[in-house]
């Protein structure tokens, strides 16, 4: 096995939607803990949720986990990126990507930093309903200009190119060195490209509580069966307690932003006898003690909400 593979497809799964500045702590701290596929195959779902902690999206996460249990049941190793895309988790972007730059597999990559690249540099003004659909659309032109000697250094230099010059606003066309290549500069519109319909932002309101006794902090944990968030704990929603908020005033309003979506939650402080020993049975609710708070899968917003609480009280 090429010694980077291993390093590729881990570097591959955290930068999904993550920045590369984000995702490099985490790199390492993984690779210490999870250094090959075969002890991340044999290490317990909690362990693997638990090192992801904080990079979000952890779906990613749990398809790496399944991906490394099958790939060590492989006689033969994948060498394509079709070959790839036979494992779990693996889809066509990050198939080209590991193979492309860990073992000079020819596929290109094709994400919205290269659909930037490639829709501004042929003036590409088609409207495409959403990303994915651009994907496809360039895709071919993606592999057309791929260098075949040096797909994994070409795929590369598109990524960086896309996110550090080609920027989705105000590109740093002066100091591009494709610009004069490029159909969009020529006429004077690059930020007009690619023409991508967005959708809509959708607010939501969400309001969260604040219970604590005897050093314990009351937590939600979110059904190993969920689509999202499985096994991980969060601040209990009010309306799960059917508690009336109304009346009441904030401890704090945090936002955040999920893809379109953006988020408003308030925090409640209320006194532990708000919840009975019936609710925490059946909403599947625990006292944490504030001690063994780093021992559990929290949320990553509400992992910092909570430490930053307590380092306000």
């Amino acid at each position: 096995m090429h010694p980077s593979l291993y390093r590729t497809v881990v570097s591959e799964f955290m930068l999904q939607q993550t920045q590369v500045k984000t995702m490099l702590p985490y790199y390492h701290r993984w690779l210490e803990r999870f250094p090959d596929f075969e002890t991340l195959a044999r290490a317990p779902a909690e362990d693997v949720l638990k090192n992801w902690e904080g990079l979000g999206y952890y779906s990613r996460a749990r398809n790496f986990h399944k991906l490394a249990q099958a790939y060590v049941q492989l006689t033969e190793k994948p060498q394509t990126a079709a070959a790839w895309r036979e494992l779990p988790g693996i889809g066509p972007y990050t198939s080209a990507a590991i193979s492309s730059i860990a073992q000079g597999h020819p596929a290109a990559v094709v994400d919205g930093n290269v659909v930037r690249i490639l829709a501004r540099l042929t003036h590409d003004e088609r409207t495409f309903k959403n990303n994915g659909e651009a994907v496809k659309a360039l895709t071919e032109t993606a592999q057309a200009l791929l260098a075949p000697k040096n797909p994994g250094d070409h795929n590369q230099a598109m990524m960086e190119l896309g996110a550090t010059i080609c920027l989705k606003r105000k590109p740093l066309c002066t100091i591009c060195p494709v610009v004069k290549f490029c159909g969009a500069a020529a006429h004077g519109e690059p930020e007009a490209l690619p023409n991508i319909q967005r959708k809509a932002t959708e607010k939501i309101s969400v309001d969260r509580l604040w219970i604590e006794q005897a050093g314990k902090l009351l937590l939600h944990k979110i059904p190993d069966d969920a689509p999202q968030l499985a096994g991980q704990y969060e601040l209990p929603r009010a309306d799960s307690l059917a508690i009336q908020t109304e009346a009441l005033t904030p401890l704090t309003t945090r936002t955040r932003s999920i893809t379109h979506r953006r988020i408003t939650e308030r925090i409640y402080k209320l006194s532990a006898p708000a919840v009975s020993l019936e609710d925490c049975a059946e909403k599947n609710l625990h006292w944490i003690p504030f001690n063994k708070l780093a021992q559990i899968t929290l949320s990553g917003p509400h992992r910092r909400w909570i430490h930053e609480l307590l380092d306000e009280a």
